[in-house]
């Protein structure tokens, strides 16, 4: 790997359109201020990037001290953040318009259950649900003709007895909501309970229902998801945080709701390779071809990659990203490629449009990046790089 240095007469050269992207960050002691930065990837005619804050947002005008979750929403083009608000009985979730700079302008705030994690958008942009972690908590809202937000439901949960990591899995902890691609149904990973549970949606009301639930192997803590519809099925991805594992489920509709079968699994690091002591299972995307499934592990310094700073030659430790090929007809993975996220605790990812350029937010290192992807689905080099305030949680793009 090597970076792609941007010289003053790339700077002066022409530019073609620029990129929005914006990232949510936590604050805190010893991590500056949690808000939400906007962010313009320019790309001149050389080919050389740069990544630059626009703006940043805090305090009464952004989302939150520990924001940690973004949606766009496209039916409403709005931009939804979450305040995970650490230790607190209440957080919020956020609605902000976006200018044609890039720049969020706050219009609504919701006061929610504490500790949101995640936001999904569904039935036509009519609602949003969200993931609570410590409030053991799902919670649904209607989207007003306005973009902001009226309560709907609130689903909470109890244990009977804490899970087989009596630290990590205390309570319940819902970590995402996954969106089925027919619509009709919302996934939520229940890192606590090693459960799958399943939501129906009422498309005439947008109310959620307790359609089923699904048991994932004790322990594994599953956290996030994709689905992928095929020509002649549609599967299921879980990444499990305990576990270091990655799961395949089959996906079936029948007369009462969604049902899985497990097709495949492997560690989240590889199928045959071993599983670093203390690594941490993130995020699970699709590329936009839906040819890969892109993953994260955190905490190991899995890759050593050059220091950001041209004049210092310190190298610096890097977290992995994982490429892994779909077989559309089964389901199951295979090895494509373990490359380095560009830096430490690559909590969430995304992935532009056209597929060719990658946004992480490293959460250790307060810094975003933005990797080449490379036509046969391989990460490549680090194209560009900015720090922000806080330590950032979630990068998304403005597409």
């Amino acid at each position: 790997m090597h970076f792609s240095r941007v010289s003053l007469a790339s700077l002066a050269a022409s530019q073609v359109a620029a990129v929005t992207l914006w990232a949510a960050s936590y604050g805190g002691a010893g991590l500056g201020d949690g808000g939400v930065t906007s962010l313009k990837l320019d790309k001149t005619d050389t080919g050389a990037y740069t990544l630059k804050q626009t703006s940043f947002l805090a305090g009464s005008t952004s989302c939150g001290a520990q924001s940690s979750w973004l949606t766009k929403d496209a039916w409403n083009n709005v931009i939804y953040c979450v305040d995970e608000a650490w230790g607190a009985a209440n957080g919020s979730i956020t609605s902000f318009h976006s200018s044609p700079s890039g720049s969020l302008t706050l219009f609504d705030k919701q006061i929610s259950l504490g500790s949101p994690v995640s936001t999904v958008v569904y039935n036509g942009g009519a609602a949003l649900a969200a993931a609570h972690y410590d409030t053991s908590a799902v919670t649904t809202w209607s989207i007003l003709p306005s973009g902001g937000l009226k309560p709907m439901q609130v689903f909470r949960y109890k244990l009977a007895a804490p899970g087989p990591n009596p630290i990590r899995q205390d309570v319940p902890h819902e970590h995402e909501v996954i969106l089925d691609p027919t619509g009709c149904f919302i996934v939520v990973p229940d890192l606590g309970a090693d459960l799958l549970r399943i939501f129906a949606v009422n498309k005439k009301t947008s109310m959620l229902s307790e359609s089923s639930t699904f048991a994932v192997a004790p322990g594994s803590g599953p956290r996030h998801g994709t689905f992928l519809k095929t020509a002649g099925a549609t599967y299921l991805f879980v990444i499990s945080e305990l576990s270091n594992t990655i799961a395949s489920y089959s996906v079936a509709y029948t007369a009462t709701g969604l049902s899985l079968t497990q097709v495949f699994i492997s560690g989240a690091y590889g199928i045959g390779v071993e599983i670093p002591t203390g690594a941490g299972a993130a995020e699970a995307i699709l590329s936009p071809d839906h040819k890969y499934l892109l993953t994260s592990e955190r905490h190991v310094a899995s890759f050593q990659i050059p220091n950001f700073d041209p004049n210092n030659s310190t190298t610096l430790p890097s977290d992995a990203l994982i490429v892994w090929t779909i077989d559309h007809a089964t389901g199951k993975l295979s090895n494509a490629q373990r490359a380095p996220a560009g830096g430490m605790n690559p909590r969430q990812f995304s992935v532009n449009a056209k597929g060719d350029l990658a946004a992480v937010g490293l959460q250790d290192d307060g810094r975003v990046v933005i990797l080449e992807r490379k036509k046969d689905g391989s990460f490549g080099n680090i194209l560009a790089s900015v720090m922000i305030a806080g330590s950032p949680t979630s990068v998304i793009w403005d597409e």
